[in-house]
C-alpha cells in the first residue's frame, strides 16, 4: 500500500487545530480529516460501529488499535467516493495521531513530511478561549474549566511526546496566539518551502 503524503496540525485543546486544518483542507490539493469527523460519521450498526459504541459509551477512552480501524475505513471510504484523490491531494490530520502508539500504527499508511504545532504558552488563555467556544457551540461540558484542565493535563501526558517522536526536522512551532489567518500563512510558507 502507498503511504499517503501527509501533513499534521498538533496542538493542544483550543490551539486552533480544527480551524487551520478545515482551512487547510478547504483549498485545492488538500485533503482535511479530523480524528472528530472519523467518529462521527461512523455507521454504528456496523461491528465496528457497535465496539466503538462500547467504549464511547462508558466514558472511556477508544483503544488505539479500534481507533485507526475506524480512520483507515473513513480513509478508504473517501476515496472510494472520490471526496480526497491522493494521487493530486496531500492529507491534513489533526487529532490524530493522539499518542506515539498511534503514530507507530499509522506509520506504513502515512508518511508525514511536516508536523505544526501550534504552540501556546499561556494555559489560561486556552481555558478561556476553550470555555468561548464551547459557549458559542453550545457544548456546555467543555465549558467547565476542570474538564478543560484535564483535557490539557491529558494531552500533556499522552500527546505532547509525539512531537519528540517526529523529531525537530520536520516539526514547525507556530505561535498559536497569532490571528488564525497568520498562522494559516505560516503553515502555506513552510509547505511551500518543502516542496
Amino acid at each position: 500500500m502507498k503511504r499517503y503524503k501527509t501533513y499534521l496540525i498538533f496542538g493542544p485543546p483550543g490551539s486552533g487545530k480544527g480551524t487551520q486544518g478545515t482551512t487547510l483542507g478547504s483549498l485545492p490539493q488538500f485533503f482535511h480529516c479530523a480524528c472528530g469527523d472519523v467518529f462521527r460519521s461512523l455507521d454504528t450498526q456496523t461491528e465496528l460501529g457497535q465496539s466503538f459504541l462500547y467504549f464511547s459509551g462508558r466514558g472511556e477512552l477508544v483503544p488505539d488499535e479500534l481507533t485507526i480501524q475506524l480512520w483507515k475505513v473513513r480513509i478508504a471510504d473517501c476515496v472510494n467516493s472520490h471526496h480526497f484523490n491522493p494521487k493530486q491531494a496531500a492529507l491534513v490530520l489533526d487529532g490524530i495521531p493522539r499518542n506515539v502508539h498511534q503514530a507507530e500504527i499509522m506509520e506504513e499508511m502515512i508518511d508525514v513530511r511536516k508536523v505544526f504545532h501550534l504552540h501556546c504558552a499561556n494555559r489560561e488563555a486556552l481555558i478561556k478561549r476553550l470555555q468561548r467556544r464551547a459557549l458559542k457551540d453550545n457544548r456546555l461540558d467543555d465549558a467547565n474549566e476542570e474538564v478543560i484542565r484535564e483535557r490539557l493535563e491529558v494531552y500533556e501526558n499522552l500527546s505532547k511526546p509525539l512531537l519528540e517522536y517526529y523529531g525537530k526536522k520536520i516539526t514547525h512551532t507556530i505561535d498559536a496566539t497569532q490571528s488564525p489567518v497568520k498562522v494559516l500563512g505560516e503553515i502555506i510558507n513552510i509547505i511551500n518551502q518543502g516542496e
